[in-house]
């Protein structure tokens, strides 16, 4: 069942130091407790915002993989933050997808006014970061990998935001899965 308001939910895959690029290095630590995690947080999803980069990396994986999840990740609208893929692009792409526009915090405060389920951000550390600063992000759902990488994009930048621990759970592979929420009035 869809929430009161839909939210603004971010999931990322993080190294100890806060590298979230690349996360090829989290197939080791896959397992039982980390698709739950996963499966948990897909439940209200109804739409998906992605980066452009993002996009184009799933658009390519996706439509053809044989993972269980490919369905429901496939039939989901996905909004892409882009400013150099045009309408054109996107019908040759395909995936079910269309750009936010020009201006992305606004375009994403719409969605979020629409009724519906919530609008899930998978990587996209660009996207992420100015989602963060217009203060457009509900919830942080990360899972912290027992690991150090040393280099690598990181998902935090110089944007400051406040949010409140929901929850924090070791599983079983060493990983630590966190929520995070939106801290009001902070």
């Amino acid at each position: 069942m869809p929430a009161e308001r839909r939210r603004v939910v971010v999931s990322e895959f993080l190294s100890l130091d806060g590298v979230m690029e690349n996360p090829s290095w989290t197939f080791p630590y896959w397992n039982d407790d980390v698709a739950a995690f996963k499966t948990e947080e897909s439940k209200p999803v109804e739409a998906l915002l992605l980066g452009r980069h993002t996009y184009e990396m799933f658009a390519a994986a996706w439509p053809d993989s044989p993972d269980e999840g490919a369905p429901w990740i496939n039939a989901l609208p996905k909004y892409v933050a882009t400013t150099t893929l045009a309408p054109a692009d996107f019908e040759r792409i395909g995936w079910n997808a269309r750009s936010l526009g020009d201006d992305v915090p606004e375009a994403v405060r719409a969605l979020v006014a629409e009724p519906g389920g919530d609008l899930l951000v998978y990587g996209s550390a660009e996207l992420v970061q100015t989602l963060l600063e217009y203060d457009r992000v509900d919830e942080l759902r990360l899972l912290v990998y027992p690991l150090t990488l040393g280099e690598g994009k990181r998902l935090f930048g110089t944007v400051p935001a406040t949010f409140a621990l929901a929850e924090a759970r070791a599983l079983s592979s060493g990983v630590v899965a966190m929520v995070y929420r939106r801290r009001e009035n902070a």
